[in-house]
């Protein structure tokens, strides 16, 4: 079993109330919606790995970040152990547009009453946290 911890990242990017949602392709959690987001690289700070990763999944510049929920997605039966934190995002320019079809069947924008099934763990965790941040 590897038992090597691996580190993601993520963001919440919000725009009219609504979150926006990729649907993935590949495993881990092929068919699942999640926020966008990857692998930090090898030298490569947090914010500058969900700069780059948002960038090259939808096409957005990130321009103000804010660390909201530290995710531990831990799997034993599977031999996979993640920490991604998520980070809200506070403004970006660009247009959303799905840049890595191999990657992504589908984006779109939902409101967080009306989210599609399944979501990733990440997205649930991130979800929770903006719904408690409303609370």
């Amino acid at each position: 079993m590897d038992e090597t911890i691996r580190v993601g990242c993520g963001a919440v990017i919000m725009q009219n109330d609504k979150i926006l949602l990729l649907k993935r392709v590949r495993a881990p959690e092929a068919e699942h919606w999640g926020i966008p987001g990857g692998k930090v690289d090898w030298l490569e700070t947090l914010e500058q790995a969900v700069t780059r990763e948002i960038m090259e999944e939808v096409g957005l510049r990130l321009e103000s970040l804010e660390l909201l929920v530290n995710v531990n997605q831990i799997d034993a039966d599977k031999g996979e152990h993640w920490v991604a934190p998520v980070y809200l995002v506070k403004s970006f320019t660009g247009q959303a547009v799905v840049q890595e079809p191999e990657k992504h069947s589908g984006m779109d924008w939902f409101t967080l009453d009306q989210l599609p099934e399944p979501l990733t763990v990440a997205t649930q965790v991130a979800v929770a946290a903006i719904k408690k941040r409303r609370e």
